[in-house]
């Protein structure tokens, strides 16, 4: 699936908080500038999450100046989904809402169901184990369906 790679991603999550952050920095710091990359969420209503931070800053990417925004908003600030070339969905509710606003349009939406860490583990390292093994089946995907990375 390498070979297939799009000049333009959008993933998306529920809260744009947790997961979507995430594989929007892993597809930058694997791949660079070959592909746009953004990320969005069917809500807005929380920021960026400090495990999410905390997990990617591990591997290198840095997530504390990600500022969350929905599916609206992104449009809003001119990011039309029609730009996108392919929009991945991490959720169930987020994959409703892309296939839902994209329906009159030849955008791929692919769904890769993603673990929510954010509900998981009562302590705090018990968290963060949740949050890497989120963070390593989106790394995982991302080198499955890209190929191996250009950058890091």
């Amino acid at each position: 699936m390498g070979s297939d790679f799009p000049t333009s991603v959008l993933f998306c999550c529920d809260h744009n908080s947790v997961r979507s952050p995430m594989a929007e920095g892993f597809m930058k710091k694997l791949y660079g500038q070959r592909a746009y990359v953004q990320s969005a969420g069917v809500h807005s209503d929380r920021e960026i999450d400090g495990f999410s931070i905390a997990v990617s800053a591990e591997d290198g990417v840095e997530l504390s100046r990600h500022r969350s925004r929905s599916f609206e908003e992104m449009m809003d600030w001119g990011d039309d989904l029609g730009g996108f070339d392919l929009i991945i969905a991490l959720s169930p509710a987020s994959q409703r809402q892309a296939l839902e606003l994209t329906r009159y349009a030849h955008i791929d939406v692919e769904y890769w169901p993603i673990m929510d860490p954010s509900g998981l583990g009562e302590t705090r390292e018990a968290k963060l184990a949740a949050y890497r093994q989120a963070r390593d089946q989106i790394k995982e995907r991302l080198l499955a369906r890209f190929g191996p990375p250009t950058h890091g």
